[in-house]
């Protein structure tokens, strides 16, 4: 799990407390990014790829119910949320639960169990994205490094793997080299950008077995992108 380069994000506007979670993160092996407003952290959720989200409910511009509402408006996205607030009260915490938070922790806590509540979330979250990686006819199997293509089955290397499971995760959107070099392989492992060229090549070979070797499209200029609609075994 702690394999995963993408930085949870930490929504709080109390200095010291955001200094102290991210302390404690960065101890257990996460990369954490701070924000400390809900206007910046709508803008950096929609650039940016995070493992998981620390909110405060009270923030300044906006509040954390909206920031919330913003990471949940897309169903498909299963983006943890560990929401923090001094609003303690039993209908505070239902209602931040029945808009999407994952956990809920009030004010003041201790810091080994906002790890570990959030560990716990990242777990969970890792299970069901592997669990629901599918689209259209084509879906796959981590344990196997296999994917299945209306019944049609080929296996794949781990890193041809890893770069399908990337794409997949957002059928349509294109990817920069440099994105996928940070996701695949990782932002502390340097290749050389055609690396992704290679992959892509042996992973559409591969995928050619079952007929699906067109569903991993290049963007002239721009990169690569997974298109569902040409996941399917031709025939």
């Amino acid at each position: 799990m702690l394999d995963d380069t993408r930085p949870v994000l930490v929504v709080e506007d109390d200095a010291p407390i955001a200094r102290l979670i991210q302390m404690h993160l960065e101890a257990s092996g996460l990369k954490v990014q701070c924000c400390g407003n809900g206007d910046d952290a709508i803008a950096l959720l929609q650039e940016g790829a995070y493992r998981a989200v620390v909110l405060d409910r009270m923030l300044p511009g906006s509040g954390g119910m909206k920031v919330l509402r913003f990471i949940r408006r897309n169903p498909e996205e299963m983006l943890p949320v560990l929401m923090v607030t001094a609003l303690g009260q039993t209908a505070d915490r239902v209602q931040g639960l029945n808009e999407g938070a994952d956990d809920y922790l009030a004010k003041p806590f201790e810091p080994e169990e906002l790890v570990a509540r959030l560990f716990a979330l990242l777990r969970r979250s890792v299970a069901k994205a592997e669990a629901a990686l599918s689209h259209g006819s084509i879906s796959l199997d981590s344990d196997t490094y296999m994917v299945n293509v209306g019944g049609h089955t080929v296996s794949l290397r781990p890193l041809e793997y890893r770069l399908l499971q990337v794409l997949m995760k957002k059928p349509g959107k294109t990817r920069s080299r440099d994105y996928l070099l940070d996701h695949v392989w990782g932002q502390d492992t340097y290749v050389e950008p055609r690396t992704v060229d290679v992959t892509v090549k042996r992973l559409r070979k591969a995928l050619e077995k079952c007929g699906s070797g067109d569903c991993v499209q290049t963007i002239r200029g721009m990169g690569y992108r997974f298109n569902g609609d040409e996941s399917g075994p031709h025939t």
